[in-house]
């Protein structure tokens, strides 16, 4: 399920001149611009020396200037500090005049202090000598007390103000940002972005390919925002809640994209990680945040993204008593979304791709009406999804929309649109004018198996043993009536893997134990061809090993195909399994399991020796044309094996699946065309009984003016006798 290319040219164009644009895309005054004058104001006034307050001496230079006459008057502040003056012919000294400066503002030479020394531990001593000196050298002095409340005020003021300043500033950032969302206590606020008129996701349901039943059930609940009446006049309720299931890529968040610009509403989008804060309670207080702004929007859609976030079950995790933040936000959501106060008008949209660990409450009616599984994309789908995004790129004739979709089976809808970017940027790479069927066969190889590894160095025998692994699986395949057709195979080293055999898969919805079988003796073809050819095999199976494995153990615990442990599964849908320390069976029973499972996995191994060893010339074959080409197709295997022994009896099989998915795509089509038909003739019903309905109003409203007017005749006609005719 993928989106379309938006038109660019849909946008509205940018204007930096004219009435409304101009007053739109002017920045509002910013009020804090005034403190921080008030700020630089306060501090200059601190700081800054506007009347002269002089240099600072030492007590000994202080005294060198007494005895040379220069100094006239010396005032003594608190006993800390010694303002110094000089006389007139002082002040002409070259000595005096480049240490002394003129105050700011005035420019005029200061009257004084010209100088000021600190008193220290001379100031037990200093009247003596002041003294003294003021009977040797006509020096005048004084002692001064003075109190500087003002500025210690001033000083205590602007501290105050730069540690509020710094704590509102980390609040604000915590809080999540400025504006008008972001002050001091708006850490609880919730963190949802709004869609509303003027501002849409630029996305519908056209845009959307493939999952047309998903897509159904949403388009509904936005066609009941859009007529209600439609519903409620059958008695029908809007559904509260649907939940989107489905693997990761699918389209889940597309789908919801599509519903906000589609449903005309309110629409409040956020992840379920918005709600996870470090503080206590913060979570809960966004989650009432969120639905009261709901509210008042109603009617309105709230969409959650991986809801799961929050949504985990309760019973899994356990805090052991410490207070779970997680918990309290997930009870916080229940209750808003359906408990004891009401919550009309406000429909909530989620997806997850872990529906299997969200509390069972949270998923019950009432809250989730709806699940909607949102599954990958199948066959016709993808074909779908591949014309939405080849649209954009410049294709030449040699590329199929069909061939893409046979072979991405399983590939979602984000799959396939990594597939057509990487093409195109391999044939832009290759400095192509157009991309090719080889590019994008380029992009899956690349997608699937890793970067291609050119330059990796490997033996001879090593890439001899590569070969005829590779040409085994080729070999089984081919000869295997429920084995996948094969594509091509490669021995050029890529990602992990030093070759790799493509396939064609069958699309299956139910697979028999005998599909299973064959498919675990094409696995096992690799590791049986060394055997055959080498007479010893190799670590260059892990892969295919690993695979049987699996499939062996879904065969006989999962699936009950095998006939000794019967028709048993041990599979557990709810997910619980994962969190016990126990199995499900005894070890009586697992031991069986275990020698089943070797059973099966021994007799796929000897059927792939003994189709090898009957094959062994054309085995051999194959294996040295790889070795020569390196890259081998499915006319290669036709050049040497010839048609496959059931190709007549497959076509046939795909041929009916093909007429009946035409016919199932038919039938939809004409249901829909029903549909739009009903739907027509419906709105020209009411269309008819409308102008009916105004027809007749016209008609009484004709029949009300026709009384009046003979009303107001019979008022004003005589009568024989000249006299007024009595009013009826």
């Amino acid at each position: 399920m993928e989106d379309k290319k938006q038109n660019p040219g849909n946008k509205k164009p940018y204007s930096r001149s004219g009435g409304s644009n101009q007053n739109k895309d002017k920045k509002p005054f910013n009020f804090y611009w005034i403190y921080a004058i008030v700020g630089v104001v306060l501090i200059s006034i601190n700081l800054i020396n506007f009347s002269g307050t002089g240099m600072e001496i030492s007590p000994s230079k202080f005294e060198e200037y007494v005895k040379a006459g220069d100094i006239e008057k010396v005032v003594i502040i608190n006993e800390k500090k010694g303002e110094v003056y000089l006389n007139s012919d002082a002040l002409t000294k070259d000595e005096h005049k480049s240490k002394t400066k003129a105050p700011i503002v005035t420019g005029a030479k200061s009257s004084g202090p010209q100088y000021y020394f600190e008193v220290g531990p001379w100031k037990e001593s200093i009247a003596a000598d002041l003294k003294a000196w003021h009977n040797e050298y006509g020096i005048d002095y004084n002692f001064k007390t003075e109190e500087y409340w003002g500025r210690e005020l001033l000083q205590w003021f602007l501290f105050l103000a730069i540690m509020i300043g710094l704590w509102m500033f980390f609040m604000r950032r915590i809080g999540g940002g400025g504006g008008a969302g972001g002050q001091i206590f708006n850490i609880g606020k919730s963190k949802a972005t709004l869609f509303d008129k003027g501002k849409s996701t630029n996305i519908n349901f056209n845009d959307v390919a493939g999952l047309e039943g998903a897509k159904e059930e949403v388009e509904e609940i936005v066609d009941f925002l859009k007529n209600p009446d439609k519903y409620t006049a059958l008695g029908a309720k809007i559904p509260k809640g649907a939940l989107l299931i489905g693997p990761p890529g699918t389209g889940k968040t597309l789908l919801a994209k599509a519903v906000a610009g589609e449903a005309q509403v309110p629409f409040f989008s956020l992840s379920g990680s918005d709600f996870v804060e470090m503080f206590v309670g913060v979570g809960a207080s966004r989650v009432r945040d969120l639905f009261k702004q709901a509210k008042e929007k109603a009617p309105s859609i709230i969409f959650i993204d991986e809801i799961d976030a929050i949504g985990r079950s309760r019973s899994r995790g356990q805090s052991f008593g410490s207070n779970d933040e997680r918990e309290n936000t997930l009870n916080q959501l229940l209750t808003e979304m359906d408990g004891f106060g009401t919550n009309s008008g406000v429909i909530i949209l989620a997806a997850t791709n872990r529906v299997d660990i969200l509390d069972r409450a949270l998923l019950r009616a009432g809250r989730f009406d709806r699940q909607i599984f949102v599954d990958i994309p199948d066959l016709n789908e993808r074909k779908e999804i591949f014309e939405v995004h080849l649209k954009p790129i410049k294709i030449n004739d040699t590329v199929s929309v069909d061939l893409l979709a046979r072979q991405t089976p399983g590939f979602t809808g984000a799959d396939i649109a990594n597939i057509c970017n990487e093409a195109a940027l391999i044939a832009a790479r290759s400095k192509k004018k157009s991309v090719g069927r080889s590019d994008f066969n380029s992009a899956i190889d690349r997608i699937v198996g890793g970067l291609e590894k050119k330059n990796k160095l490997i033996t001879k025998k090593e890439k001899t043993i590569v070969a005829f692994h590779e040409a085994g699986h080729a070999t089984t395949s081919w000869l295997l009536r429920y084995a996948h057709p094969l594509v091509k195979v490669t021995i050029v080293p890529r990602g992990r893997s030093l070759g790799a055999a493509w396939y064609l898969p069958e699309e299956r919805q139910i697979t028999t134990a005998a599909q299973m079988f064959d498919e675990m003796v094409s696995t096992m073809g690799g590791r049986a061809a060394e055997k055959v050819v080498f007479g010893e095999i190799s670590t260059g199976a892990l892969s295919d090993l690993e695979k049987v494995t699996k499939q062996a153990y879904n065969m006989v615990t999962v699936y009950g195909l095998n006939e000794k442990i019967g028709n048993i599964s041990f599979y557990d849908s709810s997910g619980q399994s994962e969190y016990n320390f126990t199995k499900p069976y005894s070890e009586f029973t697992a031991q069986i399991i275990d020698e089943e499972v070797k059973k099966i996995i021994e007799k796929a191994y000897g059927k792939a020796i003994d189709i090898l060893t009957q094959n062994k010339v054309k085995l051999v074959k194959l294996a040295e044309k790889l070795l020569e080409e390196e890259v081998i197709f499915k006319e290669d295997l036709l050049e040497i094996f010839g048609e496959r022994p059931f190709e007549d009896e497959i076509r046939e099989e795909q041929e009916s699946i093909k007429k009946l998915a035409d016919e199932r795509k038919a039938k939809a089509k004409e249901r829909a065309k029903e549909e739009e038909q009903a739907m027509a003739d419906e709105k020209k019903a009411d269309e008819e009984k409308e102008k009916l309905q105004n027809n007749l109003d016209e008609v009484e409203k004709e029949k009300d003016a026709s009384k009046e007017s003979d009303l107001k005749e019979a008022d004003v006609i005589p009568t024989d006798s000249d006299e007024p005719k009595p009013k009826s």
